[in-house]
């Protein structure tokens, strides 16, 4: 074998693209690719995780917090396996990741060799371009193709290699056949993006049916997170509410005064009758799947801007698709639109969302045991700087972070949106703070989700990230539980029969690691954990039946509880206690105010 192998060629392609973070862990079948990442590891750096799941989370939430390329490597047959949910999250939220899988030698493909998984034919619905490489010389071409279209398609790629074509020498090329009508591929490390401005008549069509809208509303998504002024702009034209999804959380501050907050099942009261109410919708880099939360066809008129034209009236009857960029678009639209001065749909959604803010502050109780994980989130909210980063699981934290987390200076908010898979916050948060060094990076995690991938937080320890993991300890799958009482089920196969302790696996890690309780030191605990230089772990012992109850209760959700309890529903008593106790806690509020 000579100095320099094939799999040379991959790693200083990626460095070509810019790639500096490879995230992943090592196996037979990519001891080739490994071995380039050796040799090139002051230009690349390889971040070793406990599982490659985690690895392809972290190179989702990479390609989400720096707008680049994220990029995870799995070894053959069972490590390429482990990859598919990391990936599945990064393809429905739109992000641009590269998966590099190795493979068995070309002389036994076919034979059953062990191991042997043909991961090209797995990936083909998760990959928009998934090839297996038969020759060393196509390569860098190969991984041109890939990366190009992960950051067109913003989507995922796939490249598998066997381990033979990693350890060959570079000029290497033997099977050169044909008529001699073409020759080994070369092509440059270049990707120029889609113009971000639509059409002039397209903008104008838009802006005929925005001017001659009555009550105005917005729905901004994660494709507007880098629009912020400009959203601003066009609301105040507009007199418009903003609704955000919870992917564009961070779009606008939370205490902006045209935001009604989030929308759907962790959404606010506000949003939803601001979606009931208005007469035109403008949707900004948003494909907002729960569309029983949308406006009825017959009552909007609809604008929608959107990166792709595939998603650009994906959603509901769509008037003027507008294809571009958030901000561009916006840029363009914003000379066209009249100034409204009719502001009363706006008063009134501001007058809803006071009353709702109420409401939510009086959730955030410090006096009542167990812990209300409302409190828990405001104590985090308080005390966090204004520039911290939270990766969120899935669950009822979600919910919990979606109303009691505040965007606020450059704070950023990150979770698996559309997937919505359990176990992402942790290895989220590793990636984020890889990426940001300098910013405070949190996880706020459920039992559930931490316990799946728990792991990770020995691999924050050995790379002396300071991440602060808050882990909401109910002792069961809480989603899940209210998910069943909503249909009317009794709860069934959702509670731990032994709560988990945490803190002696934070310790044994090397981090900080504190239990709590009692409400009365969530607040001490949450400041020596932020304080704390290196990971620290928070496990919060919270109220187990705090429901994640919807902004709205419709008839079917009461009806549906209604049955579960006559169907025999355990804890009966202590989930009514804690209902009636918020709703007491809620009027009284309001008679204060």
């Amino acid at each position: 074998m000579s100095d320099t192998i094939a799999a040379d060629q991959l790693v200083e392609r990626l460095v070509a693209w810019n790639v500096d973070t490879v995230f992943g862990l090592p196996g037979d079948g990519i001891n080739g690719i490994m071995e380039a990442l050796r040799r090139h590891a002051d230009q690349v750096r390889f971040v070793l995780v406990h599982h490659e799941e985690a690895a392809a989370f972290m190179a989702c939430a990479h390609a989400k917090a720096t707008g680049r390329l994220g990029v995870c490597l799995a070894t053959s047959g069972p490590g390429g396996i482990h990859l598919l949910n990391g990936l599945y999250d990064a393809k429905l939220d739109h992000q641009p990741v590269l998966a590099i899988t190795g493979t068995q030698a070309t002389s036994v493909l076919g034979t059953g060799f062990q191991q042997e998984v043909h991961l090209e034919k797995l990936f083909v619905d998760v990959a928009g371009f998934d090839e297996l490489v038969t020759n060393p010389v196509s390569i860098p071409a190969l991984d041109d193709a890939a990366v190009r279209s992960a950051l067109a398609r913003r989507s995922v790629s796939h490249l598998t290699i066997p381990v033979d074509i990693q350890e060959s020498t570079v000029l290497e090329n033997p099977y050169e056949g044909g008529l001699g009508t073409s020759r080994s591929p070369r092509t440059a490390p270049t990707f120029v993006d889609v113009p971000g401005t639509p059409r002039a008549t397209d903008l104008r069509a838009a802006a005929e049916i925005l001017n001659g809208g009555f009550k105005v509303a917005m729905l901004v998504g994660q494709g507007a997170l880098d629009a912020r002024d400009e959203v601003i702009a066009v609301a105040e034209r507009l007199q418009s509410p903003i609704v955000k999804s919870l992917l564009g959380k961070a779009v606008v501050p939370d205490t902006h005064p045209y935001t009604t907050g989030g929308l759907g099942l962790l959404g606010t009261r506000a949003s939803e009758d601001v979606m009931e109410q208005c007469d035109t919708l403008l949707m900004i880099g948003s494909s907002f799947p729960y569309t029983a939360y949308l406006p009825e066809p017959e009552q909007a008129r609809c604008v929608k801007i959107d990166i792709d034209p595939e998603r650009a009236a994906n959603r509901m009857p769509t008037q003027a698709p507008l294809v571009g960029t958030a901000r561009e678009t916006l840029q363009a639209l914003l000379p066209l639109l009249e100034q409204k001065t009719d502001d009363g749909f706006l008063q009134h959604a501001q007058r809803k969302m006071d009353a709702w803010r109420a409401d939510m502050r009086s959730l955030e109780d410090a006096d009542r045991a167990p812990i209300q994980p409302q409190y828990l989130m405001h104590v985090l909210n308080e005390q966090s700087s204004d520039d911290a980063i939270l990766c969120c699981d899935s669950g009822t934290v979600a919910t919990w972070a979606a109303r009691h987390w505040d965007i606020r200076g450059r704070r950023e908010f990150y979770l698996s949106g559309t997937l919505a898979t359990m176990a992402p916050g942790l290895p989220y948060a590793i990636a984020v703070q890889l990426a940001h060094p300098n910013r405070q990076v949190l996880a706020f995690v459920g039992d559930g989700g931490f316990a799946m991938l728990m792991a990770e937080f020995n691999t924050a320890c050995r790379y002396g990230l300071p991440v602060k993991v808050i882990v909401d300890n109910n002792g069961l799958l809480g989603q899940i539980l209210w998910e069943q009482m909503a249909l009317g089920f009794p709860e069934f196969g959702v509670r731990w029969d032994q709560p988990f302790d945490f803190v002696p696996w934070a310790q044994a890690c090397g981090g900080l690691g504190i239990r709590v309780e009692d409400p009365g030191d969530v607040a001490s605990a949450v400041k020596s954990a932020l304080e704390f230089d290196g990971p620290a772990l928070l496990d919060v012992f919270t109220n187990a039946d705090e429901p994640p109850m919807p902004a709205k209760i419709r008839y079917q959700d009461a009806k549906g509880f209604t049955e579960a309890f006559l169907h025999g529903q355990p804890r009966r008593a202590s989930i009514t206690s804690t209902l009636f106790r918020d709703k007491f806690a809620q009027l009284t509020n309001r008679m204060r105010s």
